[in-house]
């Protein structure tokens, strides 16, 4: 595993630009709950167990129709859970390094909680490819744009997973408001606000296309592959991936392949590159 971390060091320390890939492994060291599996979800989430939901299941939008207060108490829980959690040491690492090279950093990330805005990452060189549940949308789409979640709160009763009304609600119609998440199944998904994060991203990749890129990749599962094609898509013969990943490491010929927790990986390559200078 030394060697590994120091070819790490070495593709960070010789890169020109930082492209940050993260899936929901990253944010489990900063407390935050592993949905991976039945049981990790079940887990984090007792009254959900007890209707043998899966993840999948839950995280769809016919909740908000069916049952907006069992839909708000599961998104509300995750909202208020994500606010009260402070990103870890790891997120202050990448950024580091995206500030000490030449290009600075983009993050393209699956997760919903708004952490690496909270750590300091440029918000116009973020993409949020499942969207946020920091803003909101209209549930019933009456042409209100997306919002910020700021002002929202929801109060949840963690016993059995409800929300107290009155819930969040469009501030034009009034009718209820839903996280502008991706959901599965969802068809009613405002992709407006990260259209414009594929847009920035796009204009990002090219105009970085000439410089070498180190490509780490950090907590990306298999179930739902975005982030990791995304990563896979960017390499080539000068860009090199490092993916960290404690069950799915293994990366194409040349890259560096972690079986390690994101903050151990990104303190243990930041401790290598330190000895370096």
């Amino acid at each position: 595993m030394q060697s590994r971390l120091e070819e790490a060091a070495e593709i960070v320390l010789g890169a020109d630009v930082l492209y940050v890939g993260s899936g929901a492994g990253m944010g489990v060291d900063s407390g935050l709950p592993d949905f991976r599996g039945s049981e990790g979800f079940w887990k984090a989430y007792p009254p959900i167990a007890k209707l043998k939901l899966l993840f999948e299941e839950m995280a769809n939008p016919r909740w908000f129709e069916e049952d907006p207060e069992f839909a708000w108490g599961f998104y509300g829980h995750r909202m208020n859970l994500y606010r009260e959690t402070t990103p870890h040491e790891g997120f202050e690492i990448l950024r580091k390094w995206g500030d000490s090279m030449k290009e600075g950093a983009f993050v393209f990330t699956s997760n919903v909680d708004g952490h690496f805005q909270r750590s300091g990452f440029e918000q116009q060189l973020i993409l949020e490819c499942h969207g946020s549940l920091n803003h909101l949308q209209c549930l019933a789409g009456c042409g209100q744009g997306i919002w910020s979640a700021k002002q929202t709160f929801v109060e949840v009763d963690e016993s059995t997973l409800r929300a107290t009304r009155p819930l969040p609600s469009c501030p034009t119609c009034g009718s209820i408001a839903r996280p502008n998440v991706l959901m599965f199944g969802d068809w009613g998904w405002d992709s407006a606000r990260t259209s414009e994060q594929q847009n920035r991203h796009q204009r990002w990749l090219i105009k970085t296309s000439s410089r070498k890129m180190a490509v780490i990749e950090i907590g990306a599962g298999k179930a739902v592959p975005t982030v990791r094609m995304n990563c896979e898509g960017l390499l080539d013969q000068e860009n090199k991936l490092i993916r960290i990943n404690l069950r799915d490491s293994e990366t194409p010929a040349d890259n560096v392949s972690l079986p390690m927790g994101g903050l151990e990986a990104l303190q243990g390559i930041d401790a290598m590159i330190h000895s370096r200078k």
